[in-house]
């Protein structure tokens, strides 16, 4: 099984600091679902990642996170692609639990369940703490400028262990890299 974890938030939709807390505000970036198409006609499966820690902060509900995630499955399914299954940390920084990106715990869940070795799979964020995760799990992270991107890229200088990551322009380069091995 060929898999590709994606983080959501800058790199599939629109972020914001103020959080996405309707589906109204859930907006795809351009090109992030014909990406994701992609991906699934080369036969990899899609998972998703996402940190969601607007539920604990009271911003959204588990309701509201579910239609924002029903809209983003109708409009892939008009992309002509799928996402497999999505896994998200509904805790606040300060819960203390390990399914928090940059802790492995979302990362771990996913790996478990499709019984894939971790050092073939791409993990596509826009953040450090999507990078830590995936190194932590030993996986392949792969950091798009969307988002928080351009921000963590100041950062990675700090972290030596991630002085190689390939940095991509957004979702569909950082897909032409997984799919060809090179980028546009």
């Amino acid at each position: 099984m060929k898999l590709v974890i994606l983080d959501r938030d800058g790199v599939i939709n629109y972020d914001s600091d103020k959080y996405i807390k309707t589906p109204d505000e859930f907006l795809p970036l351009p090109g992030s679902l014909e990406a994701i198409a992609r991906l699934n006609r080369a036969g990899y499966t899609v998972v998703v990642a996402t940190n969601q820690s607007g539920i604990a902060r009271g911003y959204f509900s588990e309701d509201t996170l579910a239609q924002m995630h029903a809209k983003l499955e109708k409009l892939l399914q008009q992309a002509g692609g799928k996402i497999e299954a999505i896994y998200y940390c509904p805790h606040g920084p300060d819960d203390h639990c390990d399914c928090r990106k940059p802790k492995p715990g979302l990362l771990q869940q996913i790996l478990q369940r499709y019984r894939v070795d971790a050092s073939l799979v791409p993990v596509i964020g826009d953040s450090l703490r999507d990078l830590q995760s995936a190194l932590v799990v030993g996986a392949r992270p792969i950091l798009v400028k969307t988002g928080k991107g351009e921000h963590t890229i100041e950062k990675l200088a700090q972290y030596p262990e991630l002085k190689d990551v390939p940095v991509f322009a957004d979702l569909s380069e950082a897909v032409d890299y997984v799919l060809t091995g090179v980028s546009k």
